[in-house]
């Protein structure tokens, strides 16, 4: 079961362009041969091996430099090197020979290590400091090592695709310039990292295709983080209630092993969010009710889970919706005209439930070449259906979801409610 690349994270990633700006062309380039650079934009969806990862590599960090045991003080690149180094010790598998060129004090000649002007205010030094490191597919083996957080103006951490193992370090929260963190595709385990809820301006977070395991920490979905990836791992028990707080473009919480209901507040996430994927996991209950209220989503995928009951009506509001995906879990009823007829559908997914038919609107999505499963339903006169008796009892029969009218659309869809003016008396 595959996940889906993310869909116009363009407008997310929109801060790129001031990399043009601050980054000094001379001091960031001048490694040549770097492995896996991240600059700008990068393949933010990706695929079973992680994203490429783009990044906008700004300094900033608000750390003073230490003074040495002589007491006169340490420069930032005095500091990276002791950093850079103690984690060169820890990496036990090097097949690229990357760390070759991890010689000398002049840590701004290191492969996949990238300096850049400060853009600390206060720092009156004129060298150059680590501003990213970016070892995306270097293949690395070993694990983080706590002096990492001496690099406080690094913006940019990407590590996609590399056999490093063991926890992040706690020492993680004192990287205050780090905005992205990308983990992805290693083989990191332990419960999730918690030193990541308190890296102060991290804005993307990618931890995916790792072993992390246990429950989410409820913080996780207070934090303002534009993207979060955490699927293809051995997260379990019920997610948090507060999901809907998240102000989060992209959310894929997909191959993991989440138990419990959708949290009622993901039916009130705001408009910032344009993918969610809940797919293949160990979901139950209802989908909620408010789902499409407030969100300008492109991408809902609740696929292999085992969701009851009827649609709700409020998916009427989803007009940007590109990709949605209810397939095998045991929903019921009729499939309501108000999903066929979304303006914006490219692909709808209802196969393997237990609907119970469908309208001319439906129908008429062949006609506007919209991609329509609906294989293994219960719909009488149509080809791939459930075996009768199969349909003779249906999963969650009783299940009492509430419902909103669709005759209320005006009403309760966030984005037309904001929309509409309003009339006044002649």
């Amino acid at each position: 079961m595959g996940v889906y690349p993310p869909l116009k994270m363009e407008k997310s990633w929109c801060l790129a362009v001031i990399l043009l700006h601050i980054i000094s062309t001379e001091a960031a380039f001048s490694v040549s041969g770097g492995v896996g650079i991240g600059v700008g934009i990068g393949n933010v969806g990706g695929g079973a091996g992680g994203p490429g990862g783009g990044g906008v590599w700004i300094g900033g960090g608000i750390n003073g430099p230490a003074p040495s045991a002589s007491g006169s003080p340490v420069s930032k690149l005095e500091r990276a090197y002791t950093a850079l180094q103690a984690w060169k010790s820890a990496i036990k598998e090097d097949p690229m020979g990357i760390l070759d060129t991890w010689v000398g004090s002049d840590v701004c000649s290191y492969k996949g290590v990238f300096c850049a002007d400060s853009q600390d205010e206060m720092d009156a030094s004129p060298d150059p400091v680590v501003a990213g490191i970016d070892l995306n597919h270097a293949n690395l083996q070993g694990t983080l090592v706590k002096e990492l957080s001496f690099l406080t103006d690094i913006s940019l951490f990407h590590l996609n695709s590399n056999r490093f193992s063991g926890t992040v370090p706690d020492t993680f929260t004192d990287l205050s310039s780090l905005q992205e963190l990308d983990l992805s595709n290693n083989l990191f385990s332990g419960p999730f990292p918690a030193a990541t809820l308190y890296i102060p301006n991290l804005v993307y977070l990618d931890i995916r295709f790792n072993k992390f395991s246990g429950p989410l920490p409820e913080d996780l979905f207070n934090k303002q983080l534009d993207a979060l990836f955490l699927n293809n791992n051995q997260f379990e028990g019920e997610l948090p209630q507060n999901l809907g707080n998240s102000p989060a473009s992209v959310i894929n919480l997909a191959n993991n092993m989440f138990t419990g209901n959708i949290p009622a507040s993901f039916g009130f996430m705001g408009s910032k969010l344009k993918e969610i994927l809940f797919l293949n996991n160990q979901l139950t209950g209802c989908i909620p009710q408010g789902v499409g209220l407030f969100t300008e989503m492109q991408v809902l995928d609740v696929s292999f889970n085992s969701l009851m009951g009827h649609l709700p009506d409020t998916i009427s509001c989803l007009e940007e919706i590109e990709v949605l995906n209810l397939a095998h879990n045991k929903l019921s009823g009729v499939l309501p005209d108000v999903v066929c007829s979304l303006r914006s559908l490219a692909n709808l997914t209802v196969s393997y439930n237990f609907f119970s038919g469908f309208s001319q609107d439906c129908s008429n999505l062949f006609v506007r070449s919209v991609g329509f499963d609906f294989s293994g339903n219960c719909i009488p006169g149509r080809n791939m259906q459930r075996p009768q008796p199969e349909c003779s009892i249906i999963p969650g029969g009783n299940l009492i979801c509430l419902r909103i009218p669709a005759a209320a659309k005006p009403l309760v869809c966030g984005s037309l409610a904001k929309a509409k003016p309003s009339s006044s008396p002649p």
